[in-house]
């Protein structure tokens, strides 16, 4: 029984973060492994974008004839999963490395609030995380690493 509780573990965490450098701060084995299980078949999605409105990460709207109103966010979905995704998100926040997607949350936060932010950049990391369990890449830590690449 013991194997079989490591055979997923040690498969999510290498697929979803394959070495210490291309780690996602604030990703750990446990978001990891969590995110695996709660996607499941990463191809059911058609687009990356998608993952986080099955998170409940989107805003919520509201349309009745000439009032359209964006609210919270939607809070559909899988609970702990978008817990865990937000603890990454204030994990990464709150981490020494510096990356682009640290200094994107980071004008978030200081035009709208952290909270906001770090909602922002769990929805963020979702998106992120599915596009490389999809590809196989590797988290970039700079914009240049991501336009060499491309």
């Amino acid at each position: 029984m013991a194997a079989a509780v490591h055979l997923p573990l040690s498969i999510s965490v290498n697929h979803l973060t394959p070495s210490d450098k291309a780690r996602i701060a604030g990703v750990g084995p446990v978001v990891a492994l969590t995110y695996r299980a709660t996607v499941d078949v990463p191809a059911r999605f058609r687009n990356s974008k998608t993952v986080g409105a099955v998170f409940g990460l989107t805003p919520s709207k509201y349309q009745s004839g000439e009032i359209d109103r964006s609210g919270r966010i939607s809070r559909c979905g899988d609970e702990m999963m978008r817990v865990m995704l937000y603890e990454a998100a204030q994990s990464m926040l709150h981490s020494k490395k510096w990356s682009w997607l640290k200094a994107w949350a980071m004008q978030i936060a200081r035009r709208r609030g952290m909270k906001k932010a770090i909602v922002a950049l769990a929805r963020r990391l979702a998106v992120i995380m599915h596009r490389i369990w999809v590809d196989g890449t590797e988290f970039r830590w700079t914009r240049e690493q991501a336009a060499a690449a491309a």
